[in-house]
């Protein structure tokens, strides 16, 4: 163990919680010899300088070169974590560590270890999370061009968007988190979308959240980041955990552009100087049947969040207050026993005319979607009392 270990507290597992260290400086490592242990004595240093008791823990995602014991020998506690991934390896690192504040660095010497008191004295202040902001300080040849111009501003400008976080640099892997919130996070994704959840969970528990720039250094080693795989990951996981604009805004947008189109159809009315037949009403009441039945799983994805990820959502929260099962019953009711009147209708005008040819086909189609729409509404409204069942 070097001197410098020596002078920080130490954090076994023989420590009482009277004993625990103010801070808590996590690493996740996979296959970082090049740089893990400048990165621990960093770290020990910046601990040290502020005078407080601390500990250095490497998560290691099952490193293959002599990660594990550099970082070792330059006194920090080492978790292995055998399942590969950025989010598995911190959340060994989080478990393993017992300060009251937690900082997380990459172990890529891409940030500067000692900014960690000033996101302490964040923390100190009334900050429940901490995050860096390169965008402004990214020294040349640190970050690919398609990441700094392309990548990271169309993530995070996504990201505030559906969230409404207000984050300038949202993927910034240097951050830190007070150990009480992190049950509310209920943080649980295994690889680099791990940092997209941290924010995502954070502004739906409504965190304090405090951001400030640093700066961001050429990396040492090999890259473990890979592109578009990994920014398609990210942004699966923005839509994933925003239903609104997954489901509910193009469900709702499909739906009321496909009656239009039927009203305007069915009243005869020109549009663009013309009038729209047959076709057009066939592509209207696909709109409003798919609509609908976009909107209905943006309902059940909406329920799913709610009842079995501790997700919240104001606009969901007062819908499922103010609507039970038999207001969707009765509307999905509606709308099948409109599609069946118009149906008997055109079932007893041909048998009327002796069962000669049909040439209500606008009229069918207009019966077959409203039915369909009716039994996705009826359908749709049991399985969301049935996911229901879960806050009972």
């Amino acid at each position: 163990m070097s001197t410098l270990a020596t002078r920080i507290s130490p954090s076994g597992a023989d420590h009482t919680d009277a004993d625990a260290p103010l801070v808590s400086v996590v690493i996740p490592c996979l296959n970082e010899a090049e740089n893990i242990e400048a990165c621990v004595l960093a770290a020990m240093e910046a601990i040290v300088r502020m005078g407080v008791g601390g500990e250095v823990v490497v998560a290691d995602n099952n490193s293959e070169d002599d990660s594990v014991r550099l970082a070792e020998q330059a006194g920090a506690r080492v978790v292995v974590e055998p399942r590969r991934g950025y989010g598995s390896a911190y959340l060994a690192g989080f478990a393993a560590s017992r300060g009251r504040y937690i900082v997380m660095a990459d172990a890529d010497l891409t940030y500067d270890f000692k900014e960690i008191p000033r996101f302490v004295a964040a923390l100190e202040e009334g900050a429940e999370m901490v995050i860096g902001d390169r965008m402004d300080n990214i020294q040349p040849g640190a970050m690919p061009w398609l990441h700094r111009y392309i990548g990271n501003p169309i993530l995070t400008g996504l990201l505030n968007l559906f969230f409404r976080t207000g984050i300038s640099d949202a993927h910034c892997g240097m951050r830190a988190v007070r150990r009480d919130v992190l049950p509310r996070l209920a943080l649980r994704t295994t690889g680099m979308e791990f940092a997209s959840e941290m924010v995502i969970r954070a502004a739906k528990e409504n965190l304090r959240i405090a951001e400030f720039p640093i700066e961001y250094h050429p990396r040492g080693g090999e890259s473990k980041l890979s592109s578009f795989r990994d920014g398609w990951r990210h942004l699966r996981f923005l839509l994933v955990h925003s239903p609104n604009h997954l489901f509910i805004v193009p469900g709702a947008a499909l739906a009321g552009v496909g009656t239009l189109i039927v009203i305007w159809v069915e009243a005869g009315i020109d549009l663009f100087g013309r009038a729209w037949g047959l076709h057009a009403l066939i592509g209207g009441s696909l709109l409003m049947i798919v609509g609908t039945q976009v909107l209905a799983l943006g309902l059940c994805a909406h329920a799913y969040g709610t009842y079995f990820m501790n997700e919240t959502d104001p606009w969901f929260d007062r819908m499922r207050a103010r609507f039970r099962l038999e207001h969707g019953l009765l509307l999905g009711g509606a709308f099948m026993l409109v599609g069946l009147v118009i149906g008997g209708l055109i079932l007893a005008t041909w048998i009327a005319h002796g069962f000669g040819s049909l040439a209500d086909e606008r009229l069918a189609v207009v019966a077959a979607s409203v039915l369909i729409v009716g039994i996705q509404i009826f359908f749709s409204a049991f399985l969301l009392s049935i996911l229901g069942l879960r806050r009972r």
